[in-house]
């Protein structure tokens, strides 16, 4: 069975992963693209656990890249941001912010 990867949508609409994806250059989006496309397949050998409900997937290209997500069951990813090792912590802070408004919001429904 295929995971569903969604992005999550801020108040605004915006997707926190999105902006952080269209500002890469094309090798680095196809490495992302590739580690989604694993996700998706169930391939989790390069996730870890980091807390409050948040993985990280770390791509070994370039500067280190990571992507955040959380997990809505066993088959649906929520992607809440990407960076690079060198921004770890602020992005793993901002993308649990992001989990947790995510989460606060979904039980308002």
């Amino acid at each position: 069975m295929l995971t569903v990867i969604r992005e999550y949508l801020n108040q605004a609409g915006h997707s926190p992963f999105r902006r952080w994806f269209t500002g890469l250059d094309a090798l680095a989006a196809a490495k992302v693209a590739t580690a989604l496309y694993r996700l998706e397949q169930g391939n989790f050998s390069s996730v870890k656990h980091i807390g409050g409900g948040l993985f990280e997937y770390k791509i070994n290209f370039g500067p280190g890249y990571r992507l955040y997500f959380g997990r809505e069951g066993e088959e649906i990813i929520i992607l809440l941001g990407g960076g690079s090792k060198k921004r770890q912590q602020a992005d793993i802070e901002s993308a649990l912010a992001c989990w947790q408004d995510y989460k606060k919001r979904r039980a308002g429904r």
